[in-house]
């Protein structure tokens, strides 16, 4: 198969009524590493150490800016820090997958939790953390 075939296979969803971003991202990412043979490093392990080195891949593009600057990227910037996010996010949806974790279900979880945590009338306006408030 011609490498533009292989990304368009691989960029093109499912039908509209019944197509999941996540899960569909989530084949694309098992047919890649497999058609690698990849699956064999895949552990949950060695998933979440190269997540954690794409995530300071992506910190590093912040490095020494001033908090203003951060928010300013040129289209460069942008597009260098839009690729290590794309990274971060493949690392966290394999490691997911080899982990059967639903992460819409327990980032919605989560935001409960969170909310409980963080009562608006109590955290609103503060950064600190909830056994501070």
């Amino acid at each position: 198969m011609a490498q533009r075939e292989q990304v368009q296979a691989l960029s093109t969803p499912t039908s509209p009524e019944t197509y999941d971003p996540l899960l569909d991202l989530r084949e694309k990412l098992r047919q890649f590493s497999a058609e690698r043979d990849w699956d064999q490093f895949h552990s949950p392990k060695n998933l979440a150490i190269s997540l954690s080195i794409e995530a300071s891949e992506l910190l590093e593009h912040f490095q020494w800016l001033a908090d203003e600057r951060s928010s300013e990227l040129s289209p460069a910037e942008r597009l260098a820090v839009s690729k290590e996010m794309a990274d971060v996010l493949l690392y966290l949806v394999r490691i997911a997958d080899k982990l059967n974790v639903d992460l819409i279900q327990v980032a919605n979880s989560k935001l409960v939790e969170n909310a409980q945590k963080y009562p608006v009338e109590k955290a609103k306006g503060s950064s600190k953390k909830y056994t501070d408030l």
